[in-house]
């Protein structure tokens, strides 16, 4: 679709003039919240602990729970509170980085925490990219009260891609959490920033028309601490592959991405992004004690592609051992 498309509430215009920035580069940090009471406090502090951060605007879709009074509670300067009024999480992101006025952005969820100099490290690999739109680490995983759960600091060899990476990314959303990232901020807003028609994926959808833009850099740090438990919307409730699939739709009827795309590969790219959220589902499945499905959610990755079978059977074992 075009870069108009309607469901898209985020302007390309910055409402900040360009003076009114710091010579440095800045950063601001959207935190969208809803019923985060239990976390949303050790998420801002985690923030809030980062170099060159200017601002932490957290944007409050409807909480019944008592997150405004925690944020309320703080006195910092940088922490900005903004209301979205049951929107969803999409609109809430887009509020937030409509009134960032930092020159990068980091979309932090509520109940995850960035570790120490996550920030600096994201900045310090941004400026050997200069044509980098986008700076990415990665994270390891923690419990409901914050303890280990991932085992990723064993894939510390594991290189994931940088340059240009939209065929890479087309075919499976390797990033997985928005809290490992600076984006840039002007690039964020010019590729329409997320579809708000969109339920699951709209990150990955996001990614995509980022790196149709121009570059990513990856950095081989463990940044983030992602939270697992059973109030993640990803996790809450049986999600079946059929859940994900409007998203590989969106991906593949969008002019800016096909447009980017090598000619003859939307295609191939497209059965690539389909076994990748299969696969996805089934190891949510494995996760959560639902080996049954699993199974057949794996038959559907055969039916999709016999070669597929042995890398994916491979990465729902890993499952199990929380990498």
């Amino acid at each position: 679709m075009p870069l108009a498309d309607a469901t898209l509430d985020l302007p390309t215009a910055a409402p900040a003039a360009v003076d009114a920035r710091p010579a440095s580069p800045a950063v601001s940090v959207v935190i969208p919240a809803k019923n985060a009471a239990a976390y949303i406090g050790e998420t801002i502090d985690s923030a809030l602990a980062q170099g060159d951060v200017i601002e932490i605007i957290v944007v409050d879709d409807g909480s019944t729970d008592g997150t405004e009074a925690i944020v309320g509670a703080f006195s910092d300067p940088r922490l900005r509170l903004m209301r979205n009024d049951s929107s969803g999480v999409s609109a809430a992101r887009n509020l937030g980085a409509r009134n960032a006025r930092g020159d990068w952005l980091v979309f932090l969820d509520a109940d995850d925490r960035l570790r120490p100099e996550a920030v600096t490290t994201l900045l310090a690999a941004a400026r050997t990219a200069p044509r980098a739109v986008l700076v990415y680490g990665d994270y390891n995983t923690i419990d409901s009260n914050g303890r280990t759960i991932g085992r990723r600091d064993l894939l510390k060899g594991r290189l994931k891609p940088s340059g240009n990476v939209l065929e890479r990314l087309t075919s499976g959303n390797f990033i997985v959490n928005g809290g490992i990232m600076l984006v840039r901020t002007d690039a964020f807003r010019a590729a329409g920033g997320f579809d708000v028609s969109l339920r699951y994926c709209e990150d990955w959808h996001c990614w995509c028309r980022l790196a149709a833009t121009g570059e990513f850099a990856y950095v081989p740090k463990l940044l983030l601490d992602y939270r697992l438990h059973t109030a993640n919307t990803m996790n809450a409730a049986v999600r079946t592959p059929q859940d994900f699939f409007p998203a590989v739709e969106r991906v593949f009827d969008d002019e800016l991405i096909l447009g980017k795309l090598p000619s003859g590969t939307a295609a191939r790219l497209r059965q690539a992004a389909e076994i990748h959220l299969v696969t996805y589902a089934a190891t949510q499945a494995v996760r959560f004690g639902r080996h049954r499905e699993a199974l057949a959610y794996l038959g559907m990755v055969g039916q999709r592609s016999l070669k597929a079978m042995p890398r994916s059977a491979i990465k729902i074992a890993l499952s199990y051992v929380g990498i």
